[in-house]
């Protein structure tokens, strides 16, 4: 969410949590299910409008000038379509009768503390629409998928050798999946095929391999890599090949993983399902909050954050007498300040994220924190890092007996007995009993 101090930079918003990496960064594209062409997303307030392809700029547009944020986005099958119908039901009724109204700052000043609005499916309105432009967008992709199947002009150049195929685009498919073991999918799952394969003949063109997308210097070194490597094939974790294959517009909210996942779990035996004994669990590893070293032991990341930044959270834990959900908080706060190349003790702004860190140890506020109603704010619950591994691991209050605190057991007044007999509600249930019997 955006910053409550409106004297922050317009730069330092955020809109979506960040993610650490852990692929390349091309494969690390927002999946989407747009179309490519030109068309035009119109703000749903004002005139501003962008190409589609930069959707990122109308929604910090949205956030900062309009206090509004889109939930799910990229699940939104048409946005353009999406924000013309919000855009008409806006000017014709109050904005709250269709967003969540979140206040920022709650419990500071009232000259500090913001509105923003939340637009999201909760709203049956919203889930109906979302769920019309996802079956609008099922039909076009399936007529597409007809038209090509029936195609019988259809003519390219196989990637791998000079072979040449027309007709039906399964003839292609079929040859490099027979003779160069490259499979993108079965031919009929497959929608846009030819901007498909011209998006992975540009990968080759530049040198690229097709699956860990490194690349190389020339055509001879990236050919034996992809052979020797077995990397001929795509690399399933980049979303940009969602939108060529049709499962991805299939259910509204959920990818082709997730259907898959579900589809595998109905064939799975209720016997299989309880053999866990293969299972391996990958490594937590917790990033530091101030560089890039990562350990898989979170004492480890400790020990580092204190001898190598001189940063003790444990001894920030007992001094603040911090419940679980404020180190939450206090975490996620320095992850965003930090981020955001500012200082979280003392509040400069600084270039870079390297100037900060060497500015928070020349002048000692590696440490030193501000006031709590700055970082105790409820925004902070949400994670800077969706994958944040220290967040999961943080000692939470019922694993630490010190952390504890006395709960008072107030006794009961027992200083007049006389009146307490007579007011007490078991004489009347005795009473009760009596005329009962």
């Amino acid at each position: 969410m955006a910053a409550s101090d409106r004297s922050r930079d317009d730069q330092d918003s955020i809109l979506e949590p960040l993610c650490f990496p852990e692929h390349p960064p091309s494969c690390s594209i927002t999946p989407s299910l747009q179309p490519l062409g030109g068309e035009l997303l119109v703000c749903l307030f004002c005139s501003e409008s962008v190409p589609l392809q930069q959707t990122d700029v109308l929604l910090k547009h949205l956030l900062l000038q309009h206090k509004m944020v889109i939930a799910d986005v990229k699940l939104v099958a048409d946005l353009p379509k999406y924000a013309s119908y919000w855009r008409g039901r806006f000017l014709e009724q109050p904005l709250t009768d269709f967003c969540s109204v979140i206040k920022t700052n709650s419990s500071g000043p009232v000259e500090k503390q913001e509105h923003y609005f939340l637009l999201c499916d909760v709203l049956p309105e919203d889930r109906t629409l979302r769920e019309k432009l996802q079956q609008k967008r099922l039909e076009e992709v399936l007529e597409q998928q007809q038209q090509e199947r029936d195609d019988s002009s259809f003519s390219r150049l196989c990637m791998f050798c000079s072979d040449e195929f027309t007709g039906n685009r399964s003839s292609l498919l079929n040859h490099m999946a027979r003779e160069h073991s490259f499979s993108i999918g079965l031919p009929d799952n497959i929608v846009y095929c030819d901007q498909f394969l011209d998006t992975l003949q540009s990968k080759l063109d530049e040198l690229q391999c097709l699956y860990c997308e490194k690349t190389f210097r020339d055509k001879t070194t990236l050919k034996d890599h992809m052979r020797k490597k077995a990397h001929r094939r795509i690399n399933a974790s980049n979303r940009l090949y969602d939108r060529f294959y049709v499962i991805n517009y299939l259910e509204l909210g959920k990818t082709w993983e997730e259907v898959q996942s579900e589809d595998d779990r109905d064939l799975v035996d209720e016997e299989e399902q309880d053999d866990w004994s293969d299972w391996r669990a990958h490594p937590v590893s917790a990033v530091c909050l101030f560089c890039d070293h990562q350990s898989e032991t979170m004492e480890q990341i400790y020990t580092h954050m204190k001898e190598a930044h001189g940063f003790d959270l444990h001894n920030l834990r007992t001094e603040l007498n911090l419940r679980f959900y404020q180190q939450v908080k206090l975490v996620n706060f320095i992850r965003r300040e930090i981020h955001q190349s500012r200082c979280y003790g003392c509040q400069q702004k600084f270039e870079s994220r390297d100037d900060v860190i060497r500015h928070l140890e020349a002048a000692g506020h590696v440490m030193k924190l501000p006031d709590a109603s700055t970082w105790n704010q409820p925004q902070y619950y949400f994670p800077t890092y969706e994958n944040d591994a220290l967040l999961c691991t943080l000692p939470d209050d019922d694993d630490d007996e010190t952390n504890r605190e006395d709960v008072p057991v107030i006794a009961e007044d027992v200083s007049d007995l006389r009146a307490l007999r007579r007011t007490s509600v078991l004489n009347q249930l005795l009473k009760n009993r009596s005329s009962c019997s």
